[in-house]
């Protein structure tokens, strides 16, 4: 699962990081591979899983890839963030990584365009892996960018709708519903307060809560974003304006910015027991597929269940699609190990028995079309719903920007100034919202 939801300013940090990339990383686009992958040699393999049930399962894979392949040995280290690994890739030498995996698919665009990481192409043509078929499309499509391929799937997140079902019954709601509209209804009815307090909010719509980021919601109503030529596109595409009214109706309707705000910075932290849908606080919650093993292990004292999050009326018949993400794999530029790195990559990423053991462990989404069919894998009814969600045609991720996610840090910035009232001209903000990513997009090269 992500470590921690986006915020600004961790984000921001880290694609600042990789912009440095681009004038100082040591590797170059067309850096070959010449090592034998047969010969012994030791890889350093970084990832930020830093849980013990995490760190198990991804030990556990690498002991089956090295008896696999007994001439390599993996160093692991765990818990590396993502600014860590920026770092290393552009100082490069022998004490950073050949091989690092990232949960941020924002930066895809920084990763590809700078040569941080190297070229896949190479190694995947080299063993007959199309990627567009081998992994779900949408995945492939997300660890890509501008027709360079820098990175592969590791395991996907799919986000869709977790709801209290006693909840629902008490309150004579008898199915999740589809429609935003319909969505709206139920949250309203499911809010309860006292003396003027919030006691329980059927959703909390707003930006700075677990989870509703702009491009969660954005997936729902179809937002692209950017235009063909990689500008910023908000001001002219309707959707936006479009999901910038349900969202901010939607808080008014619930009590209004200042006591939803109130009552979301009071609630437990996202990544604890005491997250707010647990408590029975929130009775409706937008996340990824992980939640529904957080909340069985934090032994709720109601029945859950989980469906995909509604989405406009007028688009009804996309009704199951959903915001993916997932984590990335790649390899060093600047690693003297490529071909042997290729060959881990190439494990962990494709091979169906370790894809699925390791979405298993983890209760992630599985990213290649074999793993996602196989019969080993999680047959959980809640699980099942994201399987279900990251194999909607019409999932998507945001797309990659040659400036990261700061597009999406700039457009969730508007938003809270918006829901906050402290704007209230929509089509002015989204105006200034185009110039300011186009600026920063500019200034990113």
């Amino acid at each position: 699962m992500p470590r921690s939801r986006r915020t600004s300013a961790v984000a921001l940090a880290a694609t600042a990081s990789i912009a440095l990339l681009t004038t100082a990383c040591t590797g170059s686009a067309d850096a070959g591979a010449s090592d034998d992958p047969k010969a012994k040699t030791t890889l350093t393999f970084w990832h930020g899983w830093s849980a013990p049930s995490e760190v198990k399962a991804i030990e556990a894979n690498i002991k089956t890839f090295e008896t696999a392949h007994p001439n390599i040995k993996v160093k692991i280290v765990k818990g590396i963030t993502d600014d860590k690994i920026n770092q290393a890739l552009r100082g490069g030498g022998s004490q950073g990584p050949d091989v690092v995996s990232s949960f941020t698919t924002d930066n895809v665009g920084r990763f590809c365009t700078s040569n941080a990481l190297a070229d896949l192409k190479p190694f995947l043509d080299k063993a007959k892996i199309d990627p567009a078929t081998t992994f779900l499309p949408q995945m492939a499509k997300y660890t890509e960018h501008d027709g360079k391929r820098c990175t592969v799937p590791l395991l996907g997140d799919a986000y869709g709708l977790y709801y209290n079902k006693d909840a629902f019954k008490e309150a004579g709601i008898t199915a999740p519903p589809k429609r935003l509209s319909e969505f709206s209804a139920v949250a309203k009815k499911l809010t309860k307060t006292k003396g003027g307090t919030i006691e329980r909010l059927g959703f909390n719509p707003s930006y700075q809560a677990y989870e509703t980021t702009v491009e969660h919601y954005g997936s729902q109503f179809g937002i692209t974003y950017l235009d063909q030529n990689g500008k910023s596109n908000t001001a002219n595409d309707p959707a936006v304006k479009a999901m910038f009214t349900w969202q901010k109706k939607l808080l008014d309707d619930l009590g209004g910015y200042a006591k939803i705000n109130k009552f979301r910075t009071a609630v437990g932290d996202e990544w604890g027991p005491k997250h707010p849908f647990h408590t029975g606080q929130v009775a409706m919650q937008l996340d990824g597929e992980w939640r529904g093993k957080m909340a069985t292990n934090a032994k709720l004292g109601f029945e859950i269940g989980a469906a995909p999050f509604p989405v406009p009326d007028a688009q009804v018949a996309d009704y199951g699609k959903g915001y993916l993400s997932g984590t990335i794999l790649g390899i060093a530029n600047n690693s003297a190990k490529k071909n042997a790195a290729w060959e881990l990559v190439k494990y962990l990423s494709t091979d169906t028995d370790a894809v699925v053991s390791f979405a298993n462990a983890i209760h992630n989404v599985p990213s290649t079309v074999a793993a996602l069919k196989s019969p080993k894998l999680n047959n959980d009814p809640l699980y099942r719903t994201f399987v279900d969600i990251a194999q909607h045609p019409k999932s998507s991720h945001a797309p990659s920007s040659v400036n990261g996610g700061a597009f999406l840090l700039t457009l969730q910035d508007f938003g809270v100034s918006y829901e906050q009232g402290k704007q209230k001209d929509l089509d002015a903000l989204l105006k200034k919202n185009d110039a300011q990513v186009d600026k920063d997009n500019e200034q990113a090269g």
